[in-house]
């Protein structure tokens, strides 16, 4: 989404009802895959924290939702400065059924919406097993306004990114670059797992992770075809594309997986195609098909061996958000500046004889990754010094579903753990420490 392909409100003489459907179908499809995230996050969790890590998803639906409503969207969209778009629109004032483009203002709005909610959703996979869970829910609150919406206004709002030809399409920078880096710093700042480094933390429930990106697959078509703002032949590229980008990088992970181990693992699997998905993201209307096959298959290995390297390191970025994401977004959004043409619509890249695409490619990655380094640490620290931002040991050793919301994912054959008001008075709670805190 170019700023060029997003008219002011009123410069369209009609709104189209093909359009119009088909963007309806496309926000489902993209609010579908937040709890679809969940899932995908929740199976690589220990049981323990399974639901916890499913409803840092969900819970961004209401909490980046209520924020978007209120302010962001007018911080992303509205008339304004190369920086930040003005307050025209908070609270929706002017947000109406008046055409943008040739779908419902209103719309517009919900579409986007959808997408500033997986983004902050996609942070929680460094942070799971440890965070507070209202901590988490102020830093993306906060982050939203300060750190997505700006760069949304950047790259599809009109702001100086716009400005110098930044391709992306539907999110490379503005969603998996800008993600990628506050999970990093986010995991950073949160510290380690106390169990990290010292005894196995593996998947509790595979066929979760599998159903997840399956599920994420499908929301995919209307997070890249939907940002072609229509049913038009730049919506048919991108959906094809989006097909086609993760075929190449799951074939790619299983080429290597099979070279370096003999074998394949459904975890990997998944994992290849859901890069598959970012990497082609941002060039998702801007390459042909083949280049696409290409794309998805060139950008898988990169991200590959950053997920070994960081498995060698202090760095517990639980579920590699930054490999996948980070990674992923930026091998895409310059292999963007790479195979781009003209012709598939957006401008030439590098093969068709336009070489500065890759370096306004590459600015646009650093302006994205340095400004939500910097300012996703301001935010996190002053959540920190405001409610907190870590469990305790005897809170993380127990799990974070029964310490932070009073639920088990699987209750046993004696039914769940009661949790009285005051923790530190439950019996079964207080029998169970002792044990908890010995295996933290």
């Amino acid at each position: 989404m170019l700023a060029a392909d997003v008219p002011t409100p009123g410069a369209s003489p009609a709104i189209g009802t093909a359009d119009t459907a088909w963007m309806l179908v496309a926000t489902a499809l993209v609010l579908l895959m937040t709890p679809a995230l969940g899932f995908f996050y929740g199976g690589m969790v220990r049981a323990k924290n399974s639901l916890n890590t499913l409803l840092m998803s969900v819970a961004a639906i209401g909490v980046v939702g209520l924020v978007w409503v209120l302010v962001g969207y007018s911080i992303a969209f509205a008339p304004g400065g190369a920086l930040s778009g003005g307050l025209d629109y908070a609270f929706l004032n002017g947000v109406g059924l008046e055409p943008r483009g040739s779908i419902p203002h209103l719309l517009f709005m919900a579409y986007q919406g959808s997408f500033a909610i997986i983004t902050a959703a996609l942070i929680s996979g460094a942070v799971v097993e440890r965070m507070r869970f209202s901590a988490y829910v102020a830093f993306i609150a906060v982050w939203t306004l300060v750190v997505y919406a700006p760069i949304a206004h950047w790259v599809w709002g009109g702001g100086w990114l716009a400005s110098l030809g930044v391709l992306d399409f539907a999110g490379g920078t503005v969603v998996h670059v800008n993600a990628g880096a506050a999970a990093a710093v986010a995991a950073l700042i949160v510290g380690s797992r106390r169990a990290y480094g010292r005894q196995a933390l593996v998947p509790h429930n595979v066929p979760f992770v599998l159903l997840g990106a399956a599920l994420l697959y499908v929301g995919w078509f209307g997070f890249n075809a939907g940002s072609a703002l229509g049913a038009t032949p730049a919506a048919a590229l991108a959906f094809v594309n989006t097909a086609l980008a993760p075929m190449g990088a799951v074939a790619a992970w299983l080429a290597i997986d099979l070279a370096r181990t003999r074998r394949a693992t459904a975890v990997g699997v998944a994992t290849g195609l859901v890069i598959g998905l970012v990497a082609i993201t941002p060039a998702a209307g801007y390459v042909g098909p083949m280049a696409a096959l290409l794309l998805g298959a060139v950008a898988v290995v990169p991200s590959y061996f950053a997920i070994q390297l960081r498995s060698r390191t202090r760095l517990d970025d639980s579920l590699d958000v930054l490999a996948a994401h980070g990674v992923g977004g930026v091998s895409g959004a310059l292999l963007t500046g790479v195979l781009a043409r003209a012709a598939w619509g957006g401008a030439d890249g590098l093969i068709a004889g336009n070489a500065r695409q890759v370096g306004v490619q590459a600015l646009g990655i650093a302006a994205a990754a340095g400004y939500s380094l910097v300012a996703s640490a301001v935010v996190l620290k002053l959540v920190d010094a405001t409610i907190g931002l870590r469990v305790g040991a005897r809170e993380e050793g127990l799990g974070m579903d029964l310490t932070a919301h009073g639920e088990e994912a699987y209750a046993g054959s004696d039914g769940t753990i009661l949790v009285l008001p005051d923790i530190e008075a439950a019996p079964p709670l207080a029998a169970a420490s002792t044990a908890a805190e010995g295996a933290a």
